[in-house]
């Protein structure tokens, strides 16, 4: 159960990292405040590439002349290349701590070879009054 988490942390830290590091671009064609086109990595086509192919009239501006009907906005995210690997140098201090916490984490659940009773021949006292009766309590 405790390597099917760690699986799933692993993967996730892994996600994390790749999508914190990668870059991407979304290009967005409006014609009159309506999204016509939207491109991910690449340009997005313009109502004017539109007409011209004749294939979808229906987004298109109320006359192709005016020049602020249409806007272009790009959005990009840059990635960030930063990071570097980590170089450290254990001293002697620090691997004896670690040995000795090793260690005595281990030693905690090591089980006893035997079960050791300490009381085998033990009587329990006799009971000069019946105590249920004394206190009243009675199972119903």
């Amino acid at each position: 159960m405790k390597s099917f988490f760690t699986k799933i942390l692993t993967f996730i830290l892994a996600v994390i990292m790749l999508f914190s590091t990668s870059s991407f671009t979304v290009d967005m064609h409006f014609c009159d405040n309506t999204l016509v086109d939207m491109a991910f990595f690449s340009k997005a086509e313009s109502c004017t590439d539109m007409v011209q192919k004749k294939d979808n009239t229906s987004r298109q501006c109320a006359s192709i002349q005016e020049k602020d009907c249409c806007d272009n906005q790009t959005v990009v995210k840059e990635g960030d290349d930063t990071f570097k690997k980590s170089t450290s140098v254990l001293e002697i201090e620090t691997l004896v701590f670690i040995n000795s916490l090793v260690y005595s984490y281990i030693n905690l659940f090591e089980e006893l070879e035997e079960n050791i009773v300490s009381f085998p021949v033990y009587r329990p006292p006799l009971l000069s009054t019946d105590i249920i009766i004394l206190n009243e309590t009675f199972l119903i």
